[in-house]
Parts: structure tokens; C-alpha cells; sequence
């Protein structure tokens, strides 16, 4: 195989440049870690040609391509290692294209018309993300209101505890090439192991793993923590931060850009899964916003809580009344509760 080039050099490759492209045909027709993980990071690095890549993505499954395209073991060891080692440069050996290039460029005029006509249709019809390998693909989105939980089992084992006021848009069935869900709001995931990335597009950042056990609480001003239970995560940010997450750490990013690791209470940060309740040192602001999320309520407060007010307490699946009558014992607050609508006043 030829030496290594810099990876900048897709940057100009334009839709027929890539279809003459092995390695990123074997990244289309036969997806898997290696070249996965490649173009991925690559896609991060240059959003702007997200567009290209996705109408010769289509183009490329469409085609029926004689050679089977095959890397060599080294080739895969020498790439992975390249992606893995590098900071901003990143080093990938440069695909053999002579076979490839000839075949198109014999049929210049024939791809010009052929993309010209196609185009507008692969649009309407391959208007999935790039990460839909399979065009046939259904989505489903599943929205949870204040005060439900649910838990989603995905096609390839993946099961998925969605929190209240949550929302989750998954493949019906998964296809051959990259896993990826779409996360609003909280959800604690148990990701099935498999040589395909598992990737949770956020807002603002994605979380890629391979299998694993983790939370994930994005805010509405999209604040986020990601916290791991076991296995291994990668999260990247759309400026190009990545940060790796080992066994019972969390991750903290804010809205303003700003990150940061901290340890965490399992019970705190995971428990809602199994039905606990938990407030820890809370004001009266952060008491109010998880009863509101948690039993799917509207609070009328009247009155004034000081700054210093704060409530610790722990619940399993109690009612709406006995965690007011919890709260009212040791703190200064009065309750009235009337259906789905709750006053509280000191």
C-alpha cells in the first residue's frame, strides 16, 4: 500500500472522486469498526461535506461494484492506530484508485448525466442522515410527558430507560452500518456490545461507545452530564473537544462551552430509573423543577423561599402526597394538591 498521506486530502475529493475511492467504498458497502471509526471522526472534522458524502454514500450503494473491495490486516492495524494517535493530523494510508479512476473517468459524460438526473431524486429518497446506511430504514420517535417513564428495547439488544419529559428517535431495525439514536432530555442507556459504534447524537456533542452502560441528562439550555456505569465512552463536541469517560465518572458540560469530570452518586444520578427520588442539598428551585418533571404536575408557588433553603430526602416510588407530606415535615412549605395542579405557599 502506498505511504501515508494526510487525511485533509478528502477535503477536495468531490462525488465522483469518492466513488473511485476503495476505502470509502468499503466504507459504504462493508462498514465496520476501522473504517467506521475513520470516517466518522473525518465527517466531525469537515461538517461542510456531510452533503457530498451522503449523495455518494447513496450512489455507491446503488452501484454494483465487481471487486470485492478488501483491506489487508496491517492496512486496518496502521489506520485504526493513525486515528487513534493523532491530535489534529490524522494519517491513513492513501487508497490504490488507478483500477477505479479509470472505470469512471471512461464514463465521464455518462456520471455527469447520470448525476444530474439522479440527484433531485436521491435527495427525496435518501434524505436520511449519513448514519442511515439503508434507505428503507424506519424511524420511530418515542416522546415522553411530564410524569411517564418508559423502557425501549432496540433491535440489536439495546434497551433504553427514557425519562419523563424526554424524547428519542431510534432505526425500527438497525442496519449494517453505524448505530444511532437521537436523545432529548434524559435517558439511561444499556448498550448491546457489538463491532459497530454505537453513537447518541446531542444538541451539541455525540457520545460514541461500543457497549456500555450510561446516563445521559441534556437540559432544554442544553446543559449536559453524561454519567458511566460501566465500560467506556467517547464524547466529542461540535468544536472538536473529545473527552474519554472510564467506570463512575461523569462528564459536566455546560452551555457556555465550559467541561469538566467529577465522580457521582449512582443512587443520585441513576436511581430515577428504578423509581427513586432523590434531592440532595436542594433549593427550592431544583425541589420544584423535579417534582414538576417527576409526577407531570403544575406548581403554583406563593410566597418566598430564601436562598438558604434547601431539602435533602429520599424516596421509592412514593405518591405525589406522601413526598409533599415528606417535604412539609422538615421544611418550612404548606401544600394543597387538586388533581394535576399543586399549591405550595410558606
Amino acid at each position: 500500500m502506498s505511504k501515508y498521506n494526510n487525511y485533509k486530502k478528502y477535503e477536495d475529493f468531490d462525488v465522483e472522486d469518492l466513488l473511485a475511492d476503495e476505502f470509502f467504498v468499503q466504507w459504504v458497502k462493508s462498514p465496520d469498526e476501522n473504517n467506521s471509526h475513520f470516517w466518522e471522526k473525518w465527517l466531525s472534522s469537515n461538517p461542510n461535506k456531510r452533503g457530498i458524502v451522503t449523495q455518494a454514500a447513496n450512489f455507491a450503494r446503488a452501484i454494483h461494484y465487481k471487486e470485492k473491495l478488501e483491506f489487508g490486516n496491517d492496512s486496518y492495524i496502521e489506520i485504526y492506530e493513525a486515528i487513534l494517535n493523532s491530535d489534529s493530523e490524522i494519517q491513513i494510508a492513501s487508497p490504490k484508485r488507478t483500477l477505479w479512476k479509470s472505470f469512471f473517468s471512461l464514463r465521464n459524460i455518462a456520471a455527469a448525466i447520470l448525476l444530474s438526473f439522479c440527484s433531485f431524486v436521491l435527495f427525496s429518497v435518501f434524505n436520511k442522515d449519513l448514519l442511515t446506511p439503508n434507505s428503507e430504514i424506519e424511524w420511530v420517535t418515542s416522546v415522553n410527558p411530564g410524569g411517564k417513564k418508559t423502557i425501549i428495547g432496540l433491535s440489536d439488544g439495546t434497551k433504553i430507560h427514557l425519562n419523563s419529559n424526554s424524547e428519542i428517535t431510534y432505526p425500527e431495525v438497525f442496519g449494517d452500518s453505524i448505530r444511532t439514536v437521537f436523545l432529548k432530555g434524559e435517558a439511561f442507556l444499556e448498550v448491546e456490545k457489538g463491532i459497530r459504534p454505537f453513537i447518541v447524537e446531542l444538541a451539541n456533542s455525540k457520545i460514541e461507545v461500543l457497549g456500555t452502560s450510561f446516563n445521559v441528562n441534556q437540559s432544554i439550555d442544553n446543559h449536559v452530564e453524561i454519567a458511566l456505569l460501566e465500560g467506556k465512552v467517547k464524547v466529542n463536541d461540535k468544536i472538536g473537544n473529545q473527552v474519554m469517560l472510564a467506570p463512575q465518572e461523569m462528564l459536566v458540560m455546560k452551555n457556555n462551552g465550559e467541561f469538566f469530570k467529577s465522580s457521582f452518586d449512582s443512587l443520585e444520578v441513576i436511581g430515577w430509573k428504578d423509581n427513586y427520588l432523590i434531592f440532595n442539598n436542594d433549593d427550592f428551585k431544583t425541589v420544584e423543577s423535579k417534582l414538576r418533571n417527576w409526577f407531570g404536575i403544575d406548581i403554583e408557588v406563593k410566597g418566598t423561599f430564601k436562598n438558604s433553603w434547601k431539602y435533602t430526602g429520599k424516596y421509592y416510588d412514593e405518591s405525589l402526597e406522601n413526598v409533599l407530606k415528606g417535604i412539609e415535615l422538615t421544611s418550612d412549605i404548606r401544600f394543597r394538591i387538586d388533581g394535576k395542579k399543586v399549591e405550595i405557599y410558606n
